[in-house]
């Protein structure tokens, strides 16, 4: 029992040569020939629990990125370009248009209100084809607007506010001996102490440790996140652009880390922090109306379309009713800060911090959160059991089923809604609660996407391999076809279903791009060797991992 199975010596080998484990078939179609060939795509995850060289080829990506945004000297993405006589003119088409949709919709005709929504969504088509990001007018046109009171909490100090101007570079500061140099920062923040914490982060008394309040600030996290960065722009009036990525600390709070552009004094960081919550107008949930389980839940009624009591046969408080409740003097149903520990740190460019601290930065981002700190003791292990379990009744959002344990209807209730079984991310154990993304990247941070800068790292090992003298192999189709034909090839891809007759097994596709790998190592190892293919659509975008992994001193 103690000796291997095959298929874990085929994966070992595929990790150790940083091909994908969970390989995805895909039929390339030769629309001239017809000739169709199964290549192995690589899956795509970002966590090593799932496919440990993808997840290690999606953190260095990030890494990447973080290095390209992070000390710029010029605005990464210029202003965008004036519309042209066709784009105005489709815009005085939609104007007359809206017109026509409004009046229609006073006298109370619906083909002539349905006529115009049809010519309006045409509009919207053309100018998207002509390159206009966006819509004129939103859709949803009779969707109300709930508004709350913008007046600052009693309880939260000042917070400082310029005009922000269309600035994302940070301050220049020029040295005695006339050179130039622009840093930047790096900034740490979690949320608030819930009790005392042994130093391995599990709780001294943990029945006095407050496990609702931790996940209430998990769920919410990601608002009070984008809030902090809303301030912080205000309080020092320009843009700033930043790179962060999430993190449980210990005690399995949410703990944030952040590079961004440019410096900022710590007295204003810390007044930002400080000031900064993210207030849940939700409905109260301390004490639930109903059981976790059994048979006293609220059912669904089919004549209704709604959830009834299973007393009384009553129909439960729609979303929007339990929100009309809530009184302009009654306080919200939970209230998010940031907690005193903030650190922040200044970092140039040419200094060796800036990489230990991208790496620092992305450290993490190939575990899942509940497997960032390992767990080895009981404790430990009891401490986030009872973390999931307070999860796990949570409401994560308004369509949440926790909703009918507080005798409401979650929003756009349907059939089958069971609290405790919500499948919202935050339920999850591997998040702690946490619901949004990993990686928060501010939309000007280096100008590009996450594809643009797969591409560049891409064109970098192609450059490095011509370099090299290592060219596209002679015999190849890539190097056979015509510029023409390079620029639009006429292969089409399609994904093979489970069930397809040709669908491989799995191990098939693992040892196919293992020796594609032996072979392009090969080749880069003998100097009379052309190399892989480097102009093959095919090896660019479908193959396992069509060249090999830049280091991280890439792009």
């Amino acid at each position: 029992m103690r000796m291997p199975l095959a298929r874990q010596v085929v994966e070992a080998v595929a990790v150790e040569e940083g091909v994908c484990v969970r390989p995805v078939a895909l039929r390339r179609v030769d629309l001239d020939t017809g000739e169709t060939t199964i290549i192995p795509a690589p899956c795509g995850a970002t966590l090593a629990s799932k496919c440990p060289p993808c997840a290690e080829r999606a953190r260095r990506l990030r890494m990447a990125q973080c290095k390209s945004g992070w000390h710029l000297d010029d605005e990464p993405l210029p202003p965008p370009d004036p519309p042209d006589d066709e784009a105005k003119q489709l815009g005085r088409l939609r104007a007359d248009l809206e017109a026509i949709r409004t009046e229609a919709e006073k006298t109370g005709d619906t083909a002539g209100v349905a006529d115009a929504d049809e010519m309006i969504g045409q509009v919207d088509e053309h100018l998207a084809d002509l390159g206009v990001r966006g819509k004129a007018a939103p859709d949803d046109r009779e969707r109300p607007r709930r508004t709350r009171s913008t007046r600052r909490r009693q309880d939260a100090p000042d917070l400082p506010r310029l005009p922000v101007v269309k600035r994302t570079i940070g301050r220049t500061y020029n040295a005695p001996d006339g050179t130039t140099w622009r840093p930047s920062m790096f900034l740490t923040l979690t949320c608030d102490t819930y009790g005392r914490v042994f130093p391995d982060g599990t709780p001294v008394d943990p029945d006095t440790y407050d496990y609702r309040r931790a996940a209430r600030d998990a769920i919410h996290f990601p608002k009070l996140v984008d809030r902090f960065w809303q301030n912080l722009r205000r309080a020092v009036g320009w843009e700033v652009q930043y790179f962060a990525a999430l993190e449980p600390q210990r005690r399995l709070a949410p703990h944030l880390h952040a590079a961004f552009r440019g410096t900022v004094p710590r007295v204003v960081l810390r007044q930002v922090a400080a000031a900064t919550y993210h207030q849940v107008w939700w409905p109260p949930t301390d004490r639930p109306i109903y059981p976790a389980a059994g048979p006293d839940l609220p059912v669904w009624d089919e004549q209704t379309g709604g959830y009834l009591d299973p007393a009384t046969g009553a129909e439960l408080v729609s979303w929007d009713q339990a929100l009309d409740a809530i009184g302009p003097d009654d306080e919200p149903a939970h209230v998010v800060r940031f907690g005193p520990q903030i650190r922040a740190d200044g970092v140039t460019s040419n200094s060796d911090t800036a990489g230990k601290l991208i790496g620092y930065l992305t450290k993490y981002l190939t575990k899942s959160l509940d497997g960032c700190h390992a767990i080895a003791t009981d404790r430990q292990r009891a401490h986030v059991d009872r973390l999931a379990a307070t999860l796990r009744h949570e409401p994560c959002s308004p369509s949440c089923a926790n909703w009918l344990l507080h005798g409401i209807a979650p929003k756009n209730a349907r059939p089958g809604l069971v609290p405790g079984r919500c499948k919202g991310k935050a339920h999850r154990r591997e998040t702690l609660g946490f619901g949004g993304r990993r990686v928060l990247v501010s939309r000007k941070w280096s100008g590009k996407t996450l594809g643009d800068h797969k591409a560049d790292r891409v064109d970098f090992v192609r450059e490095q391999l011509q370099a090299l003298g290592k060219h596209a192999d002679p015999n190849s189709p890539a190097a056979r076809a015509t510029d023409e034909t390079r620029a639009a090839p006429r292969v089409a891809w399609e994904l093979v279903r489970p069930g397809d007759p040709d669908a491989p097994r799995r191990e098939h596709l693992i040892l196919h791009a293992v020796a594609e790998r032996q072979r392009w190592r090969t080749q880069l190892a003998d100097p009379t060797a052309t190399g892989p293919p480097l102009d093959s659509p095919a090896d660019r975008d479908k193959s396992s991992d069509p060249l090999p992994a830049p280091t991280e001193e890439g792009p």
